[in-house]
């Protein structure tokens, strides 16, 4: 088991759930609903990514796929939802956040060579029969 993935899996997930119910009970009084949905899909793929860091710190532990695969989905988290959280509340805190739009996709490139990483060690870790 890794255990720096277990932690962080954790509280990722943990801060989804509490960005999750701040958007549904306090955000959507003062933000427009595009800015709403776009703070729910932050939410969604935090969660999602939460739930890989805890399924990957109890396989393959100690091998190179994971390790990476771990690395670039918590870099995901940040970039990707960090962004659409900062986007989300631009109009809040009147900021210009031209600059943080590029950040999303980035952040998703991260995410799918995590899951690259991923289908990497199912395929290095064939039983041998």
């Amino acid at each position: 088991m890794n255990h720096k993935y277990l932690g962080a899996g954790a509280l990722f997930a943990a801060f989804s759930v509490m960005f999750g119910a701040f958007g549904a009970h306090q955000l959507k009084e003062i933000v427009a609903a595009n800015d709403l949905v776009t703070w729910e899909t932050a939410c969604r793929y935090q969660l999602v990514h939460a739930l890989a860091l805890l399924l990957i710190s109890q396989i393959g532990v100690g091998n190179k796929h994971i390790k990476w695969a771990g690395i670039y989905f918590m870099i995901g988290i940040f970039l990707f939802s960090g962004s659409l959280y900062l986007i989300a509340l631009k109009d809040v805190f009147s900021m210009n956040l031209k600059f943080i739009g590029p950040l999303t996709p980035i952040g998703g490139l991260f995410f799918i060579v995590g899951w690259i990483k991923v289908f990497l060690f199912s395929i290095s870790n064939k039983e041998k029969k």
